[in-house]
């Protein structure tokens, strides 16, 4: 497309936290602390959210609810991302192989670092997890005892 116009899309911040299901004052937060670069500004300084915001600002929610991320730990995974797309952004074809391995390995250590703060996370869930099942085979083990014998349904046991 050689049409700007189509290529660029705007969302003044009422619209952008919509359709983020976030409040403005959210993504003013964000804003503030580093997850979100200063967006582009209308004369009235009336803050414009580009597609490539609203998709980042989808990536800080995902990281956020379903990952249970820390705004800190979110600023950590998106500076990788950043990273990468640096690195992206200066391929070019005609570089030596040394340029292009050196490319390489920085984007995999700066994958590998999200892969490792996903794993820490998954690590507290997976311990987190495993409590609530000792407590449940508690509870089991205190129904047998009373007489009542365990509840199948819920206790997170097969049979």
């Amino acid at each position: 497309m050689s049409d700007s116009t189509s290529q660029e899309r705007y969302f003044q911040i009422g619209e952008a936290a919509e359709r983020a299901q976030l409040t403005q004052r959210t993504l003013r937060y964000y804003e503030e602390k580093g997850l979100l670069a200063p967006p582009t500004r209308m004369e009235g300084g009336f803050r414009l959210y580009s597609e490539q915001d609203i998709e980042r600002i989808e990536r800080i929610r995902q990281l956020k609810e379903l990952l249970g991320f820390s705004l800190a730990e979110i600023k950590e995974m998106l500076d990788a991302e950043d990273v990468r797309l640096q690195i992206r952004a200066g391929w070019r074809a005609d570089a030596d192989a040394a340029e292009k391995a050196e490319k390489i390995r920085k984007a995999r250590e700066v994958t590998l670092h999200q892969i490792q703060l996903i794993d820490q996370k998954m690590a507290k869930m997976a311990s987190m997890r495993d409590e609530l099942a000792e407590r449940i085979k508690k509870y089991d083990e205190a129904l047998l005892r009373y007489g009542e014998g365990a509840v199948a349904e819920g206790s997170g046991q097969a049979g």
